[in-house]
């Protein structure tokens, strides 16, 4: 699936084995959402930057009747269009995205706006977009533990940061965060922690214990609830447009 979409850094995708934590931390996010702000009356859902895809089609299967995957980059469009045929893909700016207001009843954008140099400019949009009833997930690496040189992220946040650029636009209904599980935890316990060891050496020269526990994470191995937010791994806000 993965072996027309180049490996840049930027954005993550299945079925790469050395990848596989970072895939999986992902998806943990994109499965809570499906499990918890899809039902039958989830029409129209934008997933905002989808990359890869999958995330999108995640959305799909979980019962949103239209999904459309808004990213800026042609090849990785093309290749969501011929791996995930179901989804609708659409090249644009997140920050004006060309669809008309009150156009959709979910806006998800995981892992995204990190990315964005006009990050108010982009929380404007997701509210110009979203219906009057409708919900916004958005999620962000927590800048106080994510490890620092990732040169595709304009601007990492905090948890206070992060739902104060929100808060501005929308309201901030529920603030939460992801964490690694007990599987996870008790293997750092050990062996220190696993995104340091990942970042420290290739992984070719990876030993084995760290090799096999990448290869075997799933998104069952993190945890999403509320908590000291200062102490997670990423942020999750969800909001909703202001009554008027």
């Amino acid at each position: 699936m993965t072996e027309t979409l180049p490996l840049t850094g930027e954005r993550t995708a299945p079925g790469i084995w050395h990848e596989n934590y970072w895939f999986a931390r992902h998806e943990a996010a994109y499965r809570w959402t499906t499990a918890n702000w899809l039902d039958s009356e989830t029409h129209r859902v934008l997933d905002a930057g989808c990359g890869e895809g999958y995330g999108a089609e995640l959305l799909h299967l979980a019962g949103a009747a239209r999904v459309i995957g808004l990213d800026y980059e042609g090849t990785t469009l093309r290749h969501l269009a011929k791996a995930y045929p179901q989804i609708n893909p659409v090249q644009g700016n997140l920050v004006q995205t060309g669809f008309a207001a009150n156009s959709f009843d979910l806006v998800v954008s995981l892992q995204t706006i990190e990315h964005l140099w006009e990050q108010p400019r982009f929380i404007t949009e997701c509210a110009r977009i979203l219906k009057p009833d409708s919900v916004l997930v958005l999620s962000t690496p927590n800048r106080l533990t994510f490890p620092s040189g990732n040169w595709y992220h304009t601007k990492e946040l905090t948890a206070a940061e992060f739902i104060g650029l929100v808060d501005a636009e929308l309201e901030v209904t529920e603030t939460l965060g992801l964490w690694h599980g007990d599987r996870l935890t008790d293997w750092e316990a050990q062996h220190g922690s696993c995104v340091d060891a990942q970042l420290a050496a290739d992984h070719a020269h990876w030993p084995h214990d760290l090799a096999d526990v990448v290869r075997s994470t799933t998104c069952e191995d993190f945890e999403i609830r509320p908590g000291d937010l200062d102490d997670s791994l990423d942020l999750i806000v969800i909001a909703r447009p202001r009554s008027t």
